[in-house]
């Protein structure tokens, strides 16, 4: 670490998993380095659609999860941490109990009180697209861009160039969809056709308030995107640095999407770039990407579909940075 550079924690908590990055950030030029980066599948989010509350045994995964990312903040010289929560977090009437969980594993692990920022769809949309931006432009990918984080619980539609211009946050990812349609295995075609209902009425609100005409480049994050993109790419094991900034046809993204959405848990569990904690809520995230993606292609008529691995969990990191 330079003289420069200031080294923060970021913790984002969704409703499928918990990451934790530790990085080295320069705050004149907002570059990032990793120094580590984390992640486990925890299902903070299992059975809050249905229930409206946090599962005990969810929040002890993942408050035990949390203690250990707290240590590792303060083994590594985090200088100031932020840990935002998302989806789950926003929908159960027990956050309360969950956030003062994790106050108290900073306390003890990491010597100084982090609170949990558990932060509204539209500052996560902002996050994500901080995050996910960084590299497009370096790269020489153009705007205006539309980054979609398809998380557990919900999904954030995003349009900009070098700022936010507008975003919309809809309540539809891969363990909401799951838990909500697609219980068979694999998925009946009634339970298809049910899902494809929800998200299309889903996208119909989130595209009122986010215009799709005129999107040049159509950017996908998170766990669901990044796999779909090794199964597209048929990686013999994942591989962030080929997922990261890999450009594909649209046409060929769709049928990635169908494939997968078509399996069985058994026959996705054999795959060797499956997270054991995606098997069986890909499908679902299948789903909604592909919808995502032919509505772009209809609309705007884009010919390639970006994923990043640079996500919410980079925009926290760059935001504790300014905070510290």
């Amino acid at each position: 670490m330079s003289d420069t550079t200031l080294r923060v924690g970021a913790i984002d908590c969704g409703t499928n998993s918990i990451r934790l990055l530790v990085a080295d950030v320069d705050p004149a030029t907002g570059a990032l380095t990793d120094v580590r980066r984390r992640m486990e599948i925890v299902r903070l989010g299992h059975g809050v659609d249905r229930t409206g509350v946090i599962a005990p045994e969810s929040m002890e995964r993942t408050l035990a999860v949390t203690r250990e990312y707290a240590a590792a903040c303060r083994e590594l010289g985090a200088v100031h941490v932020r840990f935002v929560a998302t989806s789950a977090s926003r929908d159960a009437r027990n956050a309360a109990d969950f956030i003062e969980g994790v106050r108290a594993a900073f306390v003890e692990h990491y010597g100084t009180e982090v609170s949990p920022e558990v932060v509204s769809g539209d500052e996560e949309a902002a996050l994500s697209f901080a995050g996910a931006t960084g590299d497009l432009a370096a790269q020489g990918v153009s705007g205006p861009y539309l980054v979609v984080d398809l998380g557990g619980g919900s999904t954030e539609l995003v349009r900009g160039t070098d700022h936010v211009e507008v975003a919309r946050s809809v309540d539809i990812g891969c363990v909401r969809m799951t838990e909500r349609h697609l219980v068979s295995d694999p998925p009946t075609d009634a339970e298809i056709a049910a899902a494809v209902r929800d998200v299309d009425a889903a996208l119909d609100v989130a595209e009122s308030v986010v215009p799709l005409e005129g999107v040049a480049t159509l950017v996908g994050l998170a766990g669901s995107v990044t796999t779909i993109t090794a199964h597209l790419l048929r990686l013999t094991a994942y591989d962030a640095e080929r997922t990261h900034l890999a450009r594909s046809a649209p046409a060929d993204m769709v049928a990635a999407c169908d494939d997968l959405l078509a399996m069985s848990r058994a026959q996705r569990a054999e795959l060797p770039y499956m997270h054991p904690g995606r098997v069986d809520v890909i499908g679902a995230g299948a789903l909604v990407w592909r919808r995502v993606v032919e509505r772009v292609v209809d609309r705007a008529g884009v010919t390639e579909v970006v994923t990043s691995e640079h996500d919410i969990l980079d925009g926290i990191a760059l935001s504790a940075a300014r905070g510290a």
